[in-house]
């Protein structure tokens, strides 16, 4: 292949790119995405993409391939990575041991032998720099100044993308975080933990709707959108909601008004979210026999988000200590579940469920609500650019 069909053959590749990494608002599957397809431009064995974290003034990734996704921090300035975010210079290494700059203490840890190393700065529109494109042991001989040249034509494109994917990561964590404040404040009444119950819904829930082989896309969702499956018991007296003892018949009807003024709450909702956890308040006490409330629906006419919540959250009521009740092992609870599989509950969610009891076990026994807010969310690193 002549240098003029090459360098035809990257800048088709380079168009392909761009098309591929502007549709993609999940940061993480950006960065997977951005880091594959370097590695496959360049030619090289691995790629890292870094991002700038104002708050510790640290460079970090979760994609370096080969690391299983170990995330990697290093200090501004230091390392061949740090170096290049503080000059904003492309550093191209032929020999990285010969080079007081690279660390090899990753090499050390991992056994793996980095020769040459291609490192171009990141920068958003307005020339700051927001991260790094690292690329290692180029598979032929060493990185040139074509490969720079493209380097730097794939960080141009990249930055705009990452930049979106982050703005959206943002505005969806604030909506989450409202949502899920929202119904600390519906559960918050009843129960003193309720963070931990709230997780335990989110977690429970994500675990059938996998096991069930639902979408990734359906998985968050349920994840998301449960923890406001009793947003509204707001709407019920204290007097009710609180009693310790069991409820009268008038006491248990108006109870069960929780369902429809959850619906009402969030009813005529745009957010697809807020849609599906409309659908959760209403009919995740409705029965697959038919025998639920407020609508008496039987079977599939039980929208599949609140056949699921329904497991989830009647396993860990029962699990959970309240004013009216003490706590049920864990065992005899999963068996109160199997038992009602065919009456209170969709007998494919049931067997979803038991099939994770081992990992279902391990939340109920670890998990602490107060370890992160959203249920399923991690803190980004924020970038203000520097």
């Amino acid at each position: 292949m002549t240098r003029t069909e090459e360098l035809e053959k990257r800048l088709n590749l380079l168009v392909k790119f761009g098309g591929l990494i502007s549709t993609e608002t999940n940061l993480n599957k950006l960065l997977e995405l951005i880091a594959e397809q370097v590695k496959h431009m360049l030619d090289g064995d691995r790629c890292t993409v870094f991002l700038l974290d104002n708050e510790t003034n640290e460079l970090w990734s979760t994609i370096a391939q080969g690391m299983d996704n170990t995330e990697i921090r290093i200090p501004y300035g230091k390392g061949i990575a740090g170096h290049v975010a503080e000059s904003g210079q492309i550093i191209n290494i032929k020999n990285t041991y010969a080079d007081n700059r690279f660390n090899n203490e990753l090499d050390k840890l991992t056994g793996y032998k980095t020769k040459t190393i291609l490192a171009v700065p990141l920068t958003n529109i307005n020339g700051k720099i927001i991260g790094v494109f690292e690329v290692i042991n180029k598979n032929t001989t060493y990185f040139d100044k074509d490969d720079e040249g493209i380097l730097m034509l794939m960080g141009s494109l990249a930055s705009s993308a990452i930049e979106n994917a982050q703005l959206y990561e943002n505005l969806s964590k604030s909506q989450l975080e409202t949502i899920y404040r929202l119904a600390v404040t519906a559960e918050y009444r009843d129960q003193q933990d309720t963070a931990i119950h709230l997780r335990h819904i989110s977690e429970y829930s994500g675990i059938i709707a996998e096991e069930m082989n639902l979408s990734e896309k359906e998985i968050e969702n349920i994840k998301y959108a449960s923890p406001l499956h009793d947003i509204g018991k707001v709407g019920i007296a204290d007097a009710i909601l609180l009693k310790p003892g069991k409820l009268t018949a008038e006491e248990f009807k108006e109870m069960k008004k929780h369902t429809l003024y959850g619906s009402k709450i969030l009813s005529n909702a745009e957010s697809n979210l807020l849609q599906i956890a409309c659908k959760i308040a209403a009919f995740h006490h409705e029965k697959f026999n038919g025998k639920g409330y407020p609508d008496g629906l039987k079977g599939d006419k039980i929208p599949l988000y609140a056949r699921i919540v329904s497991v989830a959250d009647v396993f860990d009521a029962l699990c959970m200590p309240r004013i009216y009740k003490p706590e049920w092992p864990k065992e005899k609870a999963m068996c109160y579940i199997k038992e009602e599989s065919g009456k209170s509950f969709d007998p494919v969610v049931v067997e979803a469920f038991l099939k994770k009891e081992a990992e279902i076990f391990k939340i109920h026994d670890t998990l602490d609500g107060r370890t992160t807010l959203i249920p399923g969310m991690h803190r980004t690193p924020r970038n203000n650019s520097k």
